[in-house]
């Protein structure tokens, strides 16, 4: 028995509320530790890669692209969904590619993010890329991305302002710092 067993819910049955073309909207009965009983409706998500790329100098690489539910122009590491059979580190190559344009020699993999855990299923796996050659973007049909270059001390700053307010941006910054800062260790290996 793990000492979390007094926290667990077990799913006791559920529905498909809304299926979309990459979510899932469900309701779910689920049996809370103390015996009773109560629903949990939650966004169902493949998951999901984002790439810290940096360059030589430096710099990272992000993007900046129109998020509709929130209405605004952020500004983010790149990252994508995870297609079906795909691992992670492959989604990261994929995205950082047909984002920026840009292919990395060397890739760490961080760990992984959940970005909303009170309503999605999501996981956000944070992989670090370096040893970059740019080249053109590949952009899927329908997405506008424009690409920046931005150092840490830039990034600091907006964050310290509330000016970067992406999740996955904020704390893969974090992880930068304390990786930099020789607190949090990363695995290089070649793609």
């Amino acid at each position: 028995m793990s000492d979390d067993e007094h926290l667990i819910e077990r799913r006791i049955g559920g529905e498909v509320l809304q299926q979309g073309g990459f979510l899932e909207l469900r309701k779910d009965t689920v049996q809370l530790p103390d015996g009773s009983m109560a629903t949990r409706e939650f966004i169902q998500h493949s998951g999901a890669v984002a790439v810290i790329p940096l360059l030589d100098d430096g710099r990272m690489v992000l993007v900046r692209q129109y998020r509709y539910p929130v209405a605004k122009v952020l500004l983010e590491f790149p990252a994508g969904k995870l297609d079906a059979g795909e691992s992670v580190l492959a989604c990261g190559q994929r995205e950082l590619l047909e984002e920026t344009g840009y292919r990395a020699a060397e890739w760490a993999y961080a760990g992984a993010i959940h970005n909303a855990a009170a309503y999605s299923s999501e996981s956000i796996h944070l992989w670090f890329a370096r040893s970059l050659r740019a080249g053109p973007q590949n952009l899927d049909h329908g997405e506008f991305v424009e690409v920046v270059l931005r150092s840490e001390a830039e990034l600091d700053a907006l964050a310290a302002r509330g000016d970067l307010p992406d999740v996955k941006t904020l704390i893969g910054l974090q992880w930068l710092q304390r990786w930099r800062a020789g607190a949090w260790p990363l695995q290089w290996q070649p793609a």
